[in-house]
């Protein structure tokens, strides 16, 4: 009687990871002739800890792709200027109605929404493959390379077999842990604690930053409710749990004083989530047979709510440069570490400035015992509204945007 393995499944690229880096890279390469697996380890798309804002970065890729307009019609708000309250006072710190793209705002999009419709039009594609429910344990090896994954399903076991493994499985990443490549903390001074209470029409307008005294909070417009991201201390959220949950709700209270009848929503710890928050970077993002993408190259502060703009970015970067030579299977390591040396120094410059924000802006937050006035710089940017220009086109385009439009020889002769 002849043994029968597990499943077995051969192809040119294997992406680890369904987020907005997998799944783009996905699309782009699948679309450029490229056999291509996604494996997501969950059942669908749909987890609150997920960063929902669309840059204009990310909005003029979909329109280099012909997809805007048909995005745009999945339910989202749009965000031309981003605000911070200091108690009473109001400042506008950025306005992106001046970039040069063709949405000149930030859409506010639930990211399962986002990753939907980038699965429906992948599927399309004869040459793209989802799994869900299907979580990279380990790597596959011959002779130092890699060569493919393991995978958990409910079905048992998956071994994929693969020119190319892709690993874009975030900020825990399972393929950068197996794969050895060396991470490099920057650390991090805070965490966030994610809940969500209901939203009112007679609410004030989407704002990114209400200050207090020794607090700062950044609320999501999610339609019919806030999705709240509390900004605490790093390790401190046994001290806020200690002081009871009644004292937390009056915290959230006093930062935002018009969700102040509302905070009994709270009912419960479970109701509250800690996000950890980790601002790290792999030394190499390569080896032979492999490359990190996205989170799992780079964690991000959600400082700016920056961090799937940039994974989007890398995604397209790595189609681009790798999408002939994986369809002529001709590419080398030298061709992924080529994807690093592009995409390195937005993200280095990117996390400085994360840094910078942390050490000069949150921590004289957290320290202060009275109300805090917007620093100088804010004060500033509220004179002169010219200056806005400048966050703007930061959070909106970052330091190095990628566009398919200077895809070699045109996208469209490689789709």
């Amino acid at each position: 009687m002849t043994a029968i393995g597990p499943p077995k499944i051969h192809t040119r690229c294997t992406i680890v990871g369904g987020g907005p880096a997998g799944m783009m890279a996905g699309y782009l390469l699948a679309r450029a002739g490229v056999e291509v697996v996604v494996l997501e380890k969950h059942r669908d798309f749909l987890r609150d800890f997920r960063g929902d804002t669309l840059h204009p970065s990310t909005l003029e890729v979909m329109h280099e792709l012909g997809l805007l307009e048909d995005l745009l019609r999945q339910p989202h708000r749009k965000i031309e200027r981003i605000h911070a309250n200091f108690g009473a006072r109001e400042i506008t710190l950025s306005d992106f109605t001046h970039l040069p793209t063709h949405c000149r705002f930030i859409a506010l999009m639930p990211q399962w929404d986002f990753l939907n419709f980038i699965a429906e039009r992948a599927k399309r594609l004869p040459n793209f493959d989802l799994r869900l429910e299907a979580e990279v344990t380990d790597l596959r090896w011959a002779d130092e390379r890699v060569v493919g994954v393991v995978a958990r399903t409910p079905e048992g076991e998956l071994r994929v077999r693969s020119r190319l493994v892709l690993g874009a499985d975030g900020r825990g990443s399972t393929v950068r842990e197996r794969g050895q490549l060396e991470v490099i903390d920057l650390g991090a001074p805070i965490d966030v604690l994610w809940f969500r209470l209901s939203r009112r029409q007679s609410d004030p307008p989407q704002s990114f930053g209400f200050i207090g005294t020794g607090q700062f909070m950044v609320l999501l417009d999610r339609g019919d409710y806030w999705q709240c991201a509390y900004v605490i201390r790093k390790g401190s959220f046994p001290e806020t749990q200690a002081g009871g949950l009644a004292g937390f709700r009056a915290e959230v209270a006093r930062c935002t004083p018009f969700l102040h009848d509302r905070v009994g929503e709270l009912t419960e710890w479970p109701r509250v989530k800690l996000l950890t928050v980790r601002v790290d970077r792999l030394r190499t993002w390569a080896r032979d047979g492999l490359l990190c993408i996205g989170d799992s190259a780079h964690a991000m502060s959600p400082i700016g709510g920056v961090g799937i703009n940039l994974a989007i970015q890398d995604a397209v970067a790595a189609a681009r440069m790798l999408a002939r030579k994986l369809r002529d299977d001709t590419f080398t390591t030298v061709d992924l570490l080529a994807v690093q040396e592009r995409r390195e120094l937005p993200t280095r410059l990117t996390q400085r400035l994360q840094i910078f924000l942390h050490e000069r802006f949150l921590e004289p937050i957290f320290e202060a015992t009275e109300p805090v006035d917007p620093p100088w710089l804010l004060r500033l940017i509220e004179r002169i509204p010219r200056l806005r220009r400048i966050p703007a086109r930061m959070i909106g385009l970052g330091f190095r945007p990628e566009h398919v439009t200077d895809w070699p020889n045109g996208f469209a002769a490689d789709q």
